[in-house]
């Protein structure tokens, strides 16, 4: 645990607000580009990020945490022909940056030679960097965030007598520069800031306990939802799922909420990176074109959406981002690529080095109660446990808790049970998706309804 007192934390901010500026970090990348020519490099490329924040934690009252964070740190990649060497260090001096490049140098040298290896090809660079609205400071004291940390487990815990225990609350508020540049000539970077606040506590009665969550991450602090509410939130959610059952083993329609959501299509976008394509490991091998979803599914990539989560102007190679249609009508568009994996299958890259940049998975009218009532009985699942997906295989079996349905409305809560199926039959036996949808990530999606899994209980 670290422990700090508000006076102390508030004069590490204001040393810390004397870092380097995005200026700063352009002329480093360049000086060590420049470094790495005059060794020899045919090519090389170089990130450096600053990052800062503040995060407080606080429970039953009392802060537990109170950190302020300050990172810095530079990776150079260097080519010697196809021969690569890669470095890294988190000492942003002159001297240190020179033997970084060295180092870099020297281990490219000893690498294997790699066709595929190289900077991106010139056409698929960044000419433009669009202003996103993505950097919203928050000049935030020490005393403040541990207030709205306290206020808002205090309103969880007001809620019910039951709500006797938690976890904590937690707020933190983070700003980095990233800069990044190559031998090609391209020179990039932006700040951004990311906000959150967040609640868990635990609800008793008799012997049993239950316990969940709520939170806010947003761009631009002003957007936080409102610390009470979360705490509020937090509180109503762990009281629903007292009294659970164990119900029986059978086969029904399944029920992801939107949080949850979301990891279902992060294992479609597992088995569609190139990485898993060239590598040979995906349940969705060489299915580009091909029907993976009903036809009336779709995803959108949107890289420059304002103030959006996964917004990013280029990839982590300079790459441009664009608009995409990654599924459309049910069908795969294309793989998810940057340069290398792109050029191991013969394509060209996406834009997508580092990751997708907000999808948004697209939805129809119905709200959560309709997708209850089209489901009529089923699980609902809100909590998911363990690793028992095999991406090779799309084998699907995780430890699931949530609410039993019955006549179209939730029944009961469940816990300690399992649902398992197949990612490839899950996906294409969608039923919906509804308009519930969860903005807090890089992937926006509603609740999706899942045709049939088996549950297994009692």
């Amino acid at each position: 645990m670290t422990r700090s007192d508000p006076v102390s934390a508030r004069n590490t901010a204001a040393a810390a607000s004397q870092s380097l500026s995005q200026s700063d970090l352009e002329s480093l990348v360049t000086m060590a580009i420049e470094e790495a020519r005059q060794l020899g490099a045919t090519q090389s490329e170089v990130a450096i990020s600053v990052d800062t924040g503040l995060s407080v934690s606080a429970r039953l009252g009392e802060v537990e945490t109170l950190e302020y964070q300050r990172d810095r740190g530079m990776g150079i990649t260097v080519y010697r022909g196809q021969r690569k060497g890669s470095a890294s260090t988190a000492d942003l001096g002159a001297s240190a940056i020179r033997e970084t490049v060295a180092k870099a140098y020297s281990i490219a040298g000893f690498t294997a030679e790699d066709e595929c290896a190289g900077l991106p090809d010139p056409d698929t660079l960044a000419t433009a960097i669009p202003d996103l609205d993505l950097n919203h400071p928050w000049d935030i004291e020490p005393d403040q965030a541990r207030d709205l940390a306290v206020a808002c487990e205090a309103a969880a815990l007001a809620v019910d007598k039951r709500i006797g225990n938690s976890e904590g609350a937690s707020l933190s508020s983070h700003r980095g520069i990233r800069v990044y540049g190559n031998s090609l000539g391209f020179l990039g970077g932006y700040p951004s800031t990311i906000h959150s606040l967040s609640c868990v506590v635990i609800a008793q009665e008799r012997d049993e306990m239950q316990r969940d969550y709520w939170y806010s991450s947003v761009r631009d602090w002003r957007e936080l939802e409102d610390g009470e509410k979360i705490g509020r939130t937090a509180a109503e959610r762990a009281l629903r799922r007292l009294n659970a059952r164990k119900p029986s083993t059978t086969t029904a329609p399944v029920l992801y909420v939107p949080e949850l959501a979301r990891g279902l299509i992060g294992h479609f976008l597992g088995a569609v990176r190139g990485g898993s394509q060239y590598r040979r490991a995906s349940f969705l091998l060489d299915s580009a074109g091909t029907q993976v979803f009903p036809d009336w599914f779709s995803i959108s990539e949107r890289p420059h959406i304002p103030k959006a989560l996964g917004s990013a102007p280029f990839d982590s190679e300079g790459c441009a981002t664009r608009d995409r249609e990654l599924v459309a009508a049910g069908v795969l568009g294309g793989y998810i690529l940057g340069t290398y994996s792109a050029r191991k299958l013969g394509l060209k890259t996406t834009g997508n080095a580092g990751g997708v940049h907000n999808l948004f998975v697209g939805h129809g009218a119905e709200n959560f109660e309709s997708l209850l009532r089209r489901m009529n009985r089923g699980l609902v699942v809100t909590e998911l446990m363990g690793q028992g997906v095999n991406g090779v295989t799309g084998d699907y079996s995780r430890g699931a808790a949530g609410f039993w349905v019955e006549n179209g409305a939730i029944a009961y809560p469940v816990h300690e049970i399992t649902i398992a199926g197949n990612l490839k039959d899950m996906l294409r036996n969608l039923v919906a998706v509804g308009n519930d949808v969860d903005a807090r990530g890089g992937v926006r999606t509603g609740s999706i309804l899942v045709e049939q899994m088996t549950i297994a209980g009692e």
